[in-house]
């Protein structure tokens, strides 16, 4: 998916919502535990309610992974699921170097037909770019996060840029912003606007909003640009809105409720 066709997709459904599907056992609804492939059956009801309010989804593969060959397959089996007028994001958080980087960037944009896939830059420029050797495919780089470990290393300045701006700077002048987004926390809501500065034409990635305390109008004020510039991701709120039968029901009026709320904010940009 393209740059111009993410936007397209924007505008027509009046949002910019991003479902993170993290597909946990413990969490998720006892009768699925029954199917052949809970993981999937849980994804695709997840899809299926929320697809009418979300522009992308985000399977972040760890909760697949984690259960072997079959954790794969039913990560597989997402991916395809996933209709193709939504950007398919593989939370992955991949970082390595050479043609180690070049075979994860087959195995999802490849082999799994994902859209994008999250990136660590602490290896630097050759840890990035063979992710973006694949065209119309996206890199989505951790630039500033959300997690309380950030200020370990992210907040550290030199030469008064935190390093977290320094990510931001070199790594632009890697890739446009057709191919490139940024992970930016929304816990961090005033640091977005740093991040945007630097940044001013590419989207950013903001996990956060919802269960982690994150909101929404805030991010939108620090962090949208003249064509919207956001995904705004939410997991848990929508996927666990519910632990019974009704858990599709309750993900798509959690989902419902913030496109209603984002609509607000899409009808205000300039595009």
């Amino acid at each position: 998916m393209t740059k111009a066709e993410l936007i397209t997709q924007i505008r027509k459904k009046e949002s910019f919502l991003c479902v993170g599907l993290d597909p946990d056992l413990s969490k998720m609804p006892a009768h699925l535990l029954q199917c052949e492939d809970p993981l999937f059956e849980f994804c695709k009801a997840i899809i299926d309610a929320t697809h009418p309010y979300a522009v992308a989804f985000k399977p972040n593969t760890a909760f697949f992974e984690c259960h072997g060959a079959a954790g794969w397959e039913a990560l597989r089996k997402t991916i395809a699921y996933i209709p193709k007028d939504c950007l398919i994001i593989a939370d992955a958080k991949r970082g390595d170097i050479g043609n180690t980087a070049g075979y994860y960037a087959k195995t999802f944009f490849e082999h799994m037909q994902a859209d994008a896939l999250t990136v660590a830059p602490y290896m630097g420029s050759d840890s990035v770019l063979p992710f973006l050797d694949f065209k119309n495919k996206w890199v989505v780089l951790l630039a500033l996060t959300s997690n309380v470990g950030a200020k370990d290393f992210q907040f550290l300045e030199n030469k008064g840029r935190a390093l977290f701006e320094e990510v931001v700077f070199k790594s632009t002048q890697w890739a446009t912003p057709e191919q490139l987004m940024f992970v930016v926390g929304a816990t961090r809501a005033d640091d977005i606007a740093r991040v945007r500065k630097m940044a001013p034409d590419y989207f950013f990635l903001v996990p956060g909003v919802g269960a982690q305390g994150g909101d929404l109008d805030t991010v939108v004020k620090f962090g949208a640009n003249a064509s919207c510039g956001l995904l705004v991701n939410s997991s848990r709120a929508i996927l666990y809105a519910s632990s019974g039968t009704d858990f599709a029901d309750a993900a798509k009026k959690e989902a419902l409720k913030m496109q209603v709320q984002m609509a607000q904010h899409v009808q205000r940009f300039s595009w």
